[in-house]
């Protein structure tokens, strides 16, 4: 067996910047996350050690300073954190922030907002409940039941693959021939590279290893976009995960993992892919 990674893969930015902010702000005040930070437990549990609380409601949080996620949240969010005389902590990624003043600019110019993303995620409710009327869609049957309009302004979700997004845009404006479609590409460049990578990694390996938290929107897709290339790929949080019965003798085995998985998680189980290598090779030569 050997083992490869992706181009890129792994923690970007954003999330890197959010957590050094909560552990900083935490090591100064008691501090509560409004929400997970990022979709990934072992990194939510080594904030927890390190004393920062969470709580998914309001009313269950016991500190002055809150803080919201790197997912971001909707002005009508963070003002009712103020109104109830919490201090707000924003460790938004700057590229959901251009998510949302894309959305803000193709509402003021009269469109009617559309966002390709999941629904129920937190990004894509910190993105809408500013808004009086909007679309999620994710699908061709969600553009089948959109309702027409003059001007549609279409933004994403910044983690959805960018060649999907492309497709149900470009459904949109087949759909609705007489309308006028603005598209703003909001998909974060850190997604754009790892799912780009991931592609090239799946087309040339035996079998891949997609690693990050079971909530993460973008490992999600990863392990979907492998999946088009890849037969063999498994979806894994930390080395326990792992199961020898994955892997053959000859394989090439190819490493990614999601934006909000840390380097210390990716070694460990590129560490632990390892072991089983060499234990299953002293047990042929025993």
């Amino acid at each position: 067996m050997k083992i490869i990674r992706a181009q890129y893969l792994g923690m970007c930015f954003g999330v890197r910047d959010a957590i050094t902010m909560a552990k900083e702000r935490g090591a100064t005040e008691p501090l509560t996350i409004l929400g997970e930070l990022v979709h990934n437990e072992m990194v939510l549990n080594d904030l927890r050690n390190a004393g920062i609380q969470t709580a998914q409601h309001l009313d269950n949080v016991l500190t002055k300073s809150v803080m919201i996620t790197a997912h971001g949240a909707s002005e009508r969010k963070m003002q009712e954190v103020r109104d109830r005389g919490f201090d707000v902590v924003e460790a938004t990624c700057p590229l959901v922030h251009f998510a949302h003043n894309s959305l803000k600019k193709l509402v003021g110019q009269g469109c009617h907002p559309i966002i390709i993303g999941k629904r129920d995620h937190v990004e894509v409710r910190g993105m809408t409940e500013d808004l009086a009327h909007f679309d999620v869609v994710l699908s061709v049957e969600d553009i089948q039941q959109l309702e027409p309009h003059p001007k549609f302004g279409v933004v994403s979700q910044t983690t959805q693959p960018i060649d999907k997004v492309r497709e149900l845009v470009a459904l949109i404006r087949k759909r609705f021939v007489n309308s006028e479609v603005c598209f703003l590409d909001t998909v974060c460049q850190p997604t754009k590279q790892r799912q780009r990578a991931a592609i090239e990694l799946a087309k040339n390996v035996d079998v891949v290893v997609v690693i990050g938290g079971a909530h993460s929107n973008n490992t999600r897709e990863l392990v979907t976009t492998c999946a088009s290339y890849c037969s063999r790929v498994h979806h894994v949080q930390n080395a326990g995960d792992l199961k020898p019965e994955w892997f053959l003798d000859n394989d090439l085995i190819g490493i990614t993992a999601g934006t909000s998985t840390s380097d210390v998680v990716i070694n460990e189980i590129e560490h632990s892919i390892s072991v089983l290598r060499f234990e299953r090779n002293c047990s042929v030569h025993a």
